[in-house]
């Protein structure tokens, strides 16, 4: 047609341009704790447990630990006659009202530094990506620090690989044991289970689980509960030969 610009074809894809990467947003403290981290009144999270200070900004966390590792617990279950029973990070369930039906989305994050720290959080909203992330904020907001040592009385080799001594949490119908274990034993624990090992630092373990554990909510929590009682237990003078850390 007469008048219509021609194009000539150009072989291969366009080449894309690259993105251009978004500032990190700057962190404004809300809090009288915020404020003290940020102007250098506080320079360990030791001492903010140690004050009896409550955390309310997961910025803190991400201050003094910026390398800090998120994992998910899979607590759902994928639907379908190709696929069903398969486990997800997410937790679907869903509410009869006058529109319909409202669905609610639920996850469970874990963080952890690998070296002593760790946390736990649950997150639940009408759509993913806000539960997801108020999980991970939740998690935050709720480390603790754990005690590591060379509790094995077949190994000591004086070294922070393991848990001190043998303790036990619960939720629900979960029971749950774990046990200090020799150096180069690894993990021998529930799959879900070695997230927390991994995420606090503990590389050698065992464990005992009792009851319904296909309610991995009520696992991850047993678990925490768990690993909590290292550091609220008191530890002999006895136990600093086994190199507690």
């Amino acid at each position: 047609m007469a008048g219509r610009p021609r194009f000539k074809h150009r072989k291969g894809r366009r080449p894309r341009r690259p993105r251009p990467e978004r500032p990190k947003p700057v962190w404004e403290p809300k809090t009288r704790l915020g404020k003290e981290v940020k102007g250098g009144k506080i320079t360990s999270f030791d001492e903010i447990k140690l004050r009896g200070k409550k955390l309310l900004e997961s910025e803190i966390v991400d201050f003094f630990f910026p390398d800090i590792k998120t994992e998910f617990v899979l607590v759902g279950q994928s639907k379908g006659k190709f696929g069903g029973g398969a486990r997800r990070m997410y937790k679907t369930t869903q509410k009869k009202v006058r529109e319909g039906s409202r669905t609610k989305f639920t996850y469970v994050a874990i963080v952890g530094n690998e070296d002593g720290y760790i946390g736990l959080g649950k997150g639940a909203s009408r759509e993913s990506m806000p539960a997801r992330e108020r999980s991970v904020k939740n998690a935050k907001l709720n480390l603790i620090k754990i005690v590591r040592a060379c509790g094995s009385w077949d190994c000591g080799c004086a070294k922070p690989h393991s848990i001190p001594f043998k303790v036990s949490g619960k939720c629900g119908s979960v029971r749950i044991t774990l046990m200090p274990a020799p150096r180069g034993t690894g993990l021998a624990v529930h799959d879900e289970i070695k997230k927390f090992l991994r995420l606090a630092g503990v590389s050698d373990a065992w464990s005992v689980t009792k009851g319904e554990l296909r309610s991995r909510l009520n696992l991850a929590y047993a678990v925490f509960a768990a690993l909590k009682q290292t550091s609220e237990m008191s530890i002999p003078e006895s136990f600093k030969k086994w190199g507690v850390k």
